[in-house]
């Protein structure tokens, strides 16, 4: 039992990511909360509160930094478990990359507090934050890269300790997240240091602004697949363990990360389709590598449902679907992955309207935007996150999820279903019907337009309250667990690949061959494009190129 416990230095480092991630969860939720009842037109902002104020904080929290210190928060624990206790090097350069991710959230939360930093998640030019704001983010995304080596380093020194050998699959999960949020991070990070934080500081004069979109796109897309991954690696790992199952096949999953990496990346000019400046050529080619990510995501489909119906079976199930009968349901580490899964399908479904050139022209710029990101990463991520941390925060405090806790934990999840059900599905019905997103009810363009979705805010606000008091009812779950659950082992489950599951090929672990690749489709997807734009800037009133 012993040798399956996380190192207690490891472990405070896991819980600093956890625990600034869960920080974020609640004050997120409650400026999600005020934004529902603005938009409803139940509430007006006091003290000259603005809107996109609020807005701004509830992205950037939930979409950007709870996700990311969740992530590396579970990374860090995942790495230690299944590939041994961190060097003393690695430890620090965890510490030392949550301590600039940390130190560039406070940055960057400060100026949007103070109202100098209202531009949304996306802080889309010519929208003009504080420069504080922009060297912020530039700090999270520079703390994640030093976090990033550091688990490569474990990951590189368990290889040499053990030649000859497979990686343990979730590290190599880990591995793959970790290279493409680098790759991704590269334009973002660009697009902060060498355009916007020069333009905040009135070093230039002005920023070519779909430049500065592409370089965010670039990231943006893929930023959809860095939450997603570690709720496969959840779904991969830990479910069939919680399941008393085994991982149907090692090759099929670790296949499916590196179709995730090569086709996740290069596809961000589809959120642009409607933008001039960019050839429909290279638009459509990217369109086409979207699409290939259904590849990876039914591979995974087929993959989990193989080991549920395989453990039904051996359980005594009878018929087509008599395996459901045999699932835990009333374990939470269980139940909130699954629906998060079961929303994936929808939100799939979603994702491919939204990359689609005719269809997409439907719904750009409409709240169904905003009710799919509400199905994808606050369902289908979060509720993965939140099972994870059913057993995660148990481990790592050394104490027990007990009957009573995991009774409380269905019932969050339970009520997380529901709220974002009412929520998201509002938010698509009202955005096929024209609704606009990023808009406040005063906003909508008179009284008598915004009567026209007034029921569908009603009902967002309805499904908002209850996720706050489902993000409520999981923090007293947090403290619980932290502090007040008795002391026991509570196991980080990993499960082992199936007897059947044919041998791992040796190509599937050969990064430089997949590196090679992805770079390929990067310069394919995106070197003329950006030549373009360049090329075609317009000149400033100095006489350069406003690249």
């Amino acid at each position: 039992m012993k040798s399956l416990k996380i190192d207690l230095r490891d472990r405070k480092l896991a819980l600093a990511y956890l625990l600034f991630a869960f920080t974020a969860l609640l004050i997120g939720g409650i400026a999600g909360l005020i934004q529902v009842f603005v938009r409803s037109g139940a509430l007006e902002l006091p003290y000259s509160i603005g809107y996109y104020q609020v807005l701004t904080v509830h992205g950037v929290l939930l979409a950007l930094v709870f996700t990311t210190f969740f992530i590396f928060g579970f990374q860090t624990a995942a790495m230690s478990r299944v590939t041994g206790t961190f060097s003393f090097k690695e430890r620090c350069l965890g510490w030392i990359g949550f301590g600039v991710m940390s130190t560039g959230t406070v940055m960057a939360a400060t100026m949007v507090l103070l109202n100098e930093a209202s531009v949304l998640y996306t802080f889309y030019a010519p929208l003009q934050a504080h420069w504080i704001f922009y060297a912020g983010l530039s700090l999270v995304m520079i703390g994640s890269w030093i976090a990033a080596f550091a688990q490569a380093r474990r990951y590189i020194q368990w290889k040499k300790e053990n030649p000859k050998q497979i990686t343990p699959l979730l590290s190599f999960m880990v591995v793959c997240n970790n290279l493409m949020w680098f790759i991704a991070t590269i334009g973002v990070t660009t697009e902060l240091l060498v355009q916007l934080l020069p333009w905040s500081l009135g070093w230039v004069e002005r920023v070519d602004v779909l430049l500065s979109r592409t370089l965010f796109w670039s990231f943006g897309h893929a930023l959809v697949y860095f939450w997603l991954l570690p709720a496969y690696m959840v779904w991969y790992i830990a479910v069939p363990k919680i399941i008393g199952g085994k991982i149907f096949s090692d090759a099929l999953a670790r296949l499916s990360f590196i179709l995730f990496v090569l086709f996740s990346v290069p596809v961000g000019l589809h959120h642009q389709l409607t933008e001039p400046g960019i050839g429909g050529s290279w638009k459509f080619l990217q369109v086409i590598l979207t699409m290939m990510v259904v590849i990876p995501s039914l591979l995974t489909a087929f993959s989990l449902f193989a080991t549920f119906e395989l453990r039904g079976r051996e359980l005594g199930s009878k018929g087509l679907f008599g395996w459901l009968k045999k699932l835990p349901w009333s374990d939470a580490r269980f139940l909130a992955p699954f629906i998060g899964m079961l929303a994936f399908i929808p939100g799939g479904a979603g994702g491919i309207v939204n990359a689609s050139y005719q269809m997409n022209q439907l719904i750009h710029n409409t709240i169904w935007v905003t009710g799919h990101f509400h199905l994808t990463i606050a369902t289908t991520v979060t509720l993965t996150f939140f099972g994870a941390s059913y057993f995660l925060i148990p481990h790592l405090t050394g104490r027990q999820l007990t009957k009573k806790i995991n009774r409380l934990g269905l019932i969050q999840t339970v009520l997380w279903a529901i709220g974002m059900l009412i929520m998201s599905g509002s938010m698509h019905i009202a955005g096929l019907l024209g609704a606009p997103r990023r808009s406040a009810f005063s906003e909508y363009g008179g009284a008598e337009i915004a009567q026209t979705w007034i029921g569908y805010q009603i009902a967002q606000a309805v499904g908002g309250t209850i996720l706050f008091i489902a993000i409520l009812l999981f923090m007293y779950i947090l403290v619980q667990m932290l502090f007040f659950a008795p002391k026991g082992f509570e196991p980080f489950p990993v499960a082992e690949v199936a007897d059947h599951a044919q041998k791992t090929p040796a190509i599937l672990e050969n990064f430089k061959l997949w590196i090679i690749i992805l770079i390929a489709l990067l310069l394919i997807a995106y070197s003329y494009p950006i030549y373009d734009i360049i090329s075609n800037a317009p000149l400033g009133s100095k006489g350069y190129k406003l690249w």
